[in-house]
């Protein structure tokens, strides 16, 4: 191992003073391990370099570990390079010479503040090729490399910095290290054609022709600039990290061959326009105040009519209102989010020109603060979000309630059809002159009619409960349907408390009949349940209904496939009663009975069922083509919200991969400002041509708001997340284009060159890293998080 220490170019004793570049860079035996290649491009390099100092005395080696082992030639060496006399050597070839020579050798370069660790003479002489490697590789550092001096930086960040401010106006070079920014050749020429024009046709290179553009470089070198070839280019191109020494070794003769010959270029005079830059500034003050004047007082104004949340009577209204943010969100908000970015952008240049220009910072209006904005648009968009909220709480209430109170005119309308006449049916005293077989007959009667009313006893809980619920809900016409309401309950408990006087009555003077028609009694029996569940059935089949998705209409369908099973069985039961008025017809006839009218215990006939029966089958593929047609429109809907999902998909991925990805252009941005600002400007215009996407996903979400879909299962993303995550994108975009312009006026103005600003970005770049890469995206995500499944 080596290492150095030395200070401001001066000798010092060996072990003081701070460590330098060359301590920290002499891992030699670890180099060499880590890639086998290296050690062959090093033995051409520090081969040829050691020949271009050994040829002024008129020898060379040729092979650099044997060359040096008697140590003559590496006094000589040592001898040229640092121009003052060593001691002489001893012409013996006796091991015991050799040493003692090259031990003269390392007492040198120890008297020049190097610091050897783990290098003997020993090694030296028995040819060890690392170890004299890495001697060699001292020596190079302490007079080749340790004396460059670049702006208060040496060594070899000294060196790279005059690489890079020597081939900065080049194309396609960007040199940040010593191996791979060599790679394809083109440094190597740059730095030529900076210092020698006339030597190479630097446009005539390619980038994709490595060996052929080393090969220049390393031609015209060694022709016109008296600098040997140390590097092979297949060498250089076959490995995939050349070797750092043996670049540097080749690009410090460079540097020594034209730092006597060229001085360094004189900084551009500044250019004072402060008169033109301070009515500029005034102009710019003025243009903030009346933009942000005017954005404030259009939220203002716009923040209460959010806040109206006052209730509608009917849909309508309700879709009108909906209509109308419709257009907000289209028409008004889009040119004020330009407005804002814009006042924010313009905010942020005037305080950078103030700054530059010496003068105080800008300080808005009272209230026209960027805060203040921000912060009258972050209540804007809390109304915003709460007004969208309720339009959908709104319509959904309102549809509800449409669908409720369709239903309780339909039920109350079926059941005071019912109940029309019952009551002076039940009032009537027809069986006090009623023989015993009529009044027998007006009992059972009686007990159908029992039945049928405790069959629609739900019907009239239904009813109520529906009212309950409309009332829940703030139905505007609640008067009416309370009144009704209450009108068929008041009517409900008289019809009860007649049936119970009316059996009372009849019970008295049941033990004076005896005879009875059973026959008649059993088709009664069996002819009112049969019949009210025919009225239910052809109830059920007009029934009204909502559904939102597929499963929910499939659901309908399954019940009523069900209930269509059940026909065959009640078909049975129909045809099962009209055998027993049959067989009463076929007694009467073989009897010669002459019937009187009508079945005394029941007011259904066997035509009325047979008609009901007709009419509820006639009703059954009605309900079937309903169904059915919900069913399509539940899968048009699930194909919105499929076409939403993917597009939505798209957009929120292609979104979030923009954040991170300007993230990291923030940060790793290279070549000039004016180039990054070009780079930044068609970035921005690459984002701007995606906005067909997000209008194609707008025209999926007016459509899914115009068929009142309300969930999606198919994305988390929603309209509103996506909208605002296509804001920030382009926010933080227009910010980056505005940090390089103000870093061009900086440079402009205050005459810092490109490369003290790339090394004031390098260093602010380094502590700010692991921010600029994730606060973008962090953002977006927040908001991913935060969104639920439907808009």
């Amino acid at each position: 191992m080596v290492d150095y220490h030395a200070a401001n170019n001066q000798s010092s004793a060996v072990g003081e003073g701070p460590p330098t570049y060359m301590e920290q860079e002499n891992d030699w035996d670890r180099d060499l391990l880590l890639d086998p290649a290296w050690e062959k491009q090093q033995r051409k390099t520090f081969t040829a370099w050691c020949n271009s100092h050994l040829r002024k005395a008129g020898t060379q080696i040729e092979n650099i570990e044997e060359d040096f082992r008697d140590g003559l030639k590496l006094m000589l060496l040592l001898e040229v390079i640092s121009g003052e006399r060593l001691p002489k050597p001893e012409r013996g070839k006796m091991r015991v010479h050799k040493i003692n020579n090259v031990n003269k050798a390392l007492d040198f370069i120890a008297s020049k503040g190097v610091k050897l660790v783990s290098i003997g003479a020993e090694e030296i002489v028995d040819g060890n090729a690392k170890m004299t490697l890495g001697m060699i590789w001292t020596i190079i550092l302490r007079f080749a490399i340790q004396d460059i001096s670049v702006e208060e930086t040496s060594a070899k960040e000294g060196l790279l910095l005059w690489c890079q401010r020597k081939t900065a106006p080049y194309k396609n070079v960007n040199v940040q290290n010593f191996h791979i920014s060599w790679k394809d050749g083109l440094a190597f020429n740059a730095l030529i054609h900076r210092h020698r024009p006339d030597l190479i046709d630097y446009d005539s290179l390619r980038k994709d022709d490595p060996v052929t553009n080393l090969n220049n470089a390393f031609e015209v070198a060694e022709k016109h600039l008296d600098i040997p070839k140390m590097l092979d280019a297949e060498d250089i191109v076959g490995t995939l990290r050349p070797d750092e020494k043996a670049i540097m070794t080749y690009v410090s003769c460079f540097y020594h061959a034209f730092s006597g010959a060229q001085k360094a270029e004189t900084a551009a005079n500044r250019i004072c326009k402060v008169l033109a830059v301070n009515q500029e500034n005034e102009q710019m003050m003025e243009d903030y105040e009346k933009l942000a004047s005017e954005l404030l007082e259009w939220i203002r104004r716009t923040i209460p009519w959010l806040l109206n949340r006052e209730k509608q009577k009917t849909m309508n209204e309700m879709q009108a209102k909906q209509e109308d943010f419709r257009d907000y969100r289209r028409d008004h908000k889009p040119p004020k989010v330009q407005e804002k970015c814009q006042l924010e952008i313009s905010f942020n240049t005037l305080q950078t020109k103030l700054r530059l220009s010496n003068r105080p910072a800008f300080m808005p209006s009272e209230g026209r603060m960027v805060s203040d904005i921000n912060g009258a648009w972050h209540s804007l968009e809390g109304a915003e979000k709460g007004y969208e909220e309720w339009i959908l709480s709104e319509i959904r209430r309102l549809e509800r309630l449409e669908h409720l109170a369709e239903k309780f005119h339909q039920k109350a309308a079926i059941h005071e059809s019912w109940t029309d006449g019952k009551e002076a049916m039940l009032t009537q005293k027809d069986y006090e002159t009623s023989t015993l077989s009529e009044v027998k007959a007006l009992l059972r009667k009686h007990e159908a009619f029992e039945s049928d009313l405790a069959a629609h006893q739900d019907r009239v809980e239904q009813i109520a409960a529906i009212a309950q619920e409309l009332n829940e809900l703030d139905y505007c016409d609640s008067a009416k349907v309370n009144t009704r309401c209450q009108k068929i309950c008041d009517q409900w408990d008289v019809l009860g408390a007649l049936t119970q006087s009316r059996k009372e009555s009849l019970e008295r003077t049941e033990k004076q009949l005896e005879s009875i028609d059973e026959l008649y009694l059993e088709y009664a029996k069996r002819a009112a349940p049969f019949n009210n569940w025919m009225e239910g059935a052809m109830e059920d089949l007009q029934d009204m209904f909502i559904v939102h998705n597929i499963e929910e209409i499939q659901g309908l369908i399954t019940a009523h496939e069900q209930f269509k099973s059940t026909l065959p069985e009640a078909n049975k039961e129909r045809e099962a009663i009209q055998s027993i008025q049959a067989e009463v017809q076929k007694i009467a006839q073989s009897n010669g009975i002459k019937l009187s009218g009508a079945n005394p215990y029941t007011t259904i006939t066997p035509e009325s069922i047979d008609s009901k029966w007709e009419k509820a089958m006639s009703m059954v593929p009605q309900r079937d083509k309903a169904l059915q047609e919900e069913l399509d429109k539940q899968k048009n809907n699930d194909t919105l919200r499929a076409k939403f999902a993917n597009q939505a998909n798209t957009v929120g991925a292609y979104i979030q991969d923009k954040m991170e990805e300007i993230g990291r252009i923030s940060i790793e941005m290279n070549g000039t400002l004016e180039d990054q600002l070009t780079s930044l400007k068609e970035y921005q215009s690459n984002i701007m041509s995606y906005m067909p996407e997000m209008n194609t996903l707008e025209g999926y979400h007016q459509l899914i708001q115009e068929a009142l879909i309300f969930d999606n299962q198919y994305t988390p993303y929603t309209m509103e997340h996506l909208r605002v995550g296509w804001e920030q994108l382009n926010t933080t975009i227009a910010r980056t284009i505005n940090e390089v312009e103000n870093q061009i006026l900086t440079r402009d103005a205050k005459g810092i060159s490109q490369e003290q600003l790339q090394e004031y970005r390098a260093s602010f770049n380094h502590f700010d890293k692991v921010r600029g890469q994730t606060q973008g995206h962090q953002l977006f995500k927040e908001l991913y998080l935060s969104g639920t499944c439907s808009e």
